[in-house]
């Protein structure tokens, strides 16, 4: 127990070190020993990889041993607590990610090593803790057997504290969207969504999903019909006012569940073999406005590039940042080595400006963390910068939703990795787990 507080405590340590995200950027190191062999840190999956609750920010990460090790810390102290979990992970495998949440009574929540096996789950044993207590299923003895196939585990945090759990039952090219519920109050999960959206065992869903101010879900999605990549298609859009229970189209049109491909909205048309990626980012701010990051090759290119489409009214707009040079492809299986990152995308409000950043990497940029800004969405005007110096190798930006949401500070957690392709493991050396810290200079 008092090892316990002591590391709580540590969390909430004074501000008396170098307030992260004042300068422009800053960088904080977790830790040295970082599992490098593959990208399965700073894949762009995980929903969390960071995460604050109140002052405090948590972190999530298989170290060089592949345990699963967290950490925390006063949102404004460069000083971390770090303990490895009793838990290890396959980090051989890139999609058994790690991620986690925090609830509105300050417990951090974990999953992780998921890539269709069964619920990998574990919650800390009190508020502020980084201890982990036993495994454990969400669901009760009845719907056990629809977590025993699990792969990309997301957390969110709705605005009364209760937490979304996301999650694909079965493989790619045949699973179906799960959602359940973290009620604080019962200190207990129970089931949203049995099949959301439903490939009726011919395709499979990948999403990305937003929760907004006002508790407002977004979800988008492309479909894809087999295994390889390069069957991604198209890009589809609904949205929830009660925490999931019933959905609707953006023109309001209520949705009949689950959801198929053939009553889908589709907000932009994208043919197969287009190198559509699947998983990238949306954002919604506080009036529920949408905004999508993704990349593909439009029709007449043979360069994939990053596209942002946005609502401005009842209609759904697309915007092609058009500044790559190299042309590449998606197909085959497992986790690719791609010469770009999927993108993360915020926005903000700057006068009646609705601003945005994308933000990635690129082989044609030395693979920094770049980003790319637009101080007004309705016009494709876009100015690029890079927040670092150094080569991060296939990392992939995950960011703290939350603190973004309350501080409109981007923290990104970062680390250099290798990723051979087709799920290959390298022979690398540990690397540094850091978090990068950064304010569009207008929000200063």
């Amino acid at each position: 127990m008092m090892m316990m507080k002591f590391m709580f405590m540590s969390c909430l340590m004074a501000l008396c070190f170098s307030a992260a995200g004042q300068g422009n950027p800053s960088v904080s190191t977790i830790a040295n020993n970082g599992w490098s062999n593959n990208s399965i840190n700073t894949v762009i999956f995980r929903k969390n990889a960071l995460a604050t609750h109140q002052k405090i920010q948590y972190a999530g990460y298989y170290d060089a041993d592949q345990y699963v090790v967290l950490a925390c810390r006063n949102i404004n102290s460069d000083q971390w607590t770090v303990r490895r979990s009793q838990y290890k992970g396959d980090a051989a495998d890139a999609h058994k990610s790690i991620s986690i949440q925090v609830d509105g009574a300050g417990v951090l929540h974990v999953a992780w090593g998921q890539h269709n096996n069964p619920l990998n789950y574990a919650r800390a044993i009190e508020p502020g803790s980084l201890v982990l207590g036993e495994k454990e299923y969400m669901l009760g003895e009845r719907e056990r057997e629809l977590e025993q196939k699990v792969t990309y585990p997301e957390f969110y945090r709705l605005k009364n504290g209760d937490l979304l759990f996301f999650y694909r039952d079965g493989g790619s090219g045949n699973g179906n969207l799960m959602i359940n519920r973290y009620v604080v109050r019962q200190h207990a999960w129970q089931r949203v969504q049995n099949n959301l959206i439903d490939g009726a065992g011919e395709r499979n869903a990948y999403w990305q999903t937003a929760i907004d101010e006002k508790g407002t879900i977004h979800i988008s999605w492309v479909w894809r019909e087999r295994p390889d990549v390069a069957s991604n298609h198209d890009l589809c859009y609904a949205r929830s006012f009660d925490g999931g229970v019933s959905w609707e189209k953006s023109n309001g049109e209520r949705y009949e569940l689950p959801i198929r491909s053939g009553n889908a909205e589709y907000i932009c048309r994208i043919p197969q073999n287009s190198e559509l990626i699947n998983q990238t980012s949306m954002f919604a701010d506080k009036s529920g406005r949408t905004v999508i990051a993704g990349y593909w090759r439009d029709k007449d290119s043979n360069i994939p590039q990053y596209h942002v489409v946005y609502q401005e009214g009842s209609a759904w707009k697309v915007q092609n940042l058009n500044f790559r040079k190299t042309p590449f492809s998606l197909s085959g299986t497992g986790t690719k080595r791609i010469p770009i990152s999927r993108p993360q995308i915020v926005t903000w409000k700057e006068k009646n400006a609705w601003c945005t950043a994308l933000i990635f990497r690129d082989e044609e940029r030395q693979n920094k963390v770049s980003v790319a800004i637009n101080k007004n969405i309705t016009i494709n005007s876009w100015t690029f910068t890079d927040l670092n110096s150094d080569s991060l190798g296939e990392w992939e930006p995950a960011y703290d939703t939350e603190l973004w949401k309350s501080k409109k500070r981007l923290d990104l957690f970062i680390q250099k990795v290798v990723q051979i392709d087709g799920e290959g493991k390298a022979n690398n050396k540990p690397s540094d787990i850091q978090v990068l810290s950064w304010k569009p200079v207008s929000l200063k």
